[in-house]
């Protein structure tokens, strides 16, 4: 397990690198602002139990033309690269040491925007994918847990400026979350890059 800043004691299993900060103040906040202001949000809903609940966050999904990705019965079409994503994209990808054709952005305007318990393991991204998370904005607690189990294994905050690279088995004996809070939290910008493998197929 290669660590640099990191709070997180060995988790078996799982490969992951924060490093925090990694920005600077002042070019955090100047990405934050400009990403929130850019940004043609969007909130979709999903269908459940035959209802349908508006996801509890906004979003929006960038990439390559052929880079369609599923989640949750969603399809998301790509928007254009803009100049200051793919400055973002190709600053991550030198230190992940992965290539990336995708990026979700996802918008936590208060305590109440979450993100419930998942993997990123969807086909498309391939056997043991590399997820690069960028974090701007108020600090938010990521929780981990072993798949199969409800109790969290390990929290630690993802803080303005963070970047937090998962790869390895990881996805396949952990899952994350994003959970509702009660305390005051400034809006929190999370960028997700990603590697579709098969882009334009569905899984």
């Amino acid at each position: 397990m290669d660590l640099f800043d990191d709070p997180l004691p060995p988790l078996d299993d799982a490969e992951l690198r924060l490093l925090s900060p990694w920005l600077s103040p002042q070019e955090a906040d100047d990405w934050l602002a400009r990403l929130l202001a850019e940004t043609p949000w969007e909130q979709p809903t999903v269908h459940l139990h035959g209802r349908d609940f508006p996801v509890p966050r906004r979003t929006a999904w960038y990439g390559d033309p052929d880079a369609r990705y599923r989640y949750s019965g969603l399809t998301h079409e790509p928007l254009s690269w803009t100049p200051l994503l793919a400055e973002i994209r190709a600053r991550v990808e030198a230190v992940a040491g992965q290539a990336f054709n995708g990026v979700l952005l996802n918008h936590y305007r208060d305590g109440n925007d979450s993100m419930g318990w998942h993997s990123d393991d969807e086909a498309v991204l391939g056997r043991n994918p590399v997820i690069a998370s960028l974090n701007l904005g108020g600090t938010r607690r990521f929780d981990l847990r072993r798949r199969g189990t409800t109790r969290i294994g390990h929290s630690l905050p993802l803080s303005h400026g963070s970047l937090l690279v998962m790869s390895g088995p990881t996805q396949h004996h952990w899952q994350h979350q994003v959970a509702k809070t009660r305390a005051h939290c400034a809006p929190r910008l999370n960028l997700t890059f990603r590697l579709l493998t098969y882009p334009g197929e569905r899984p």
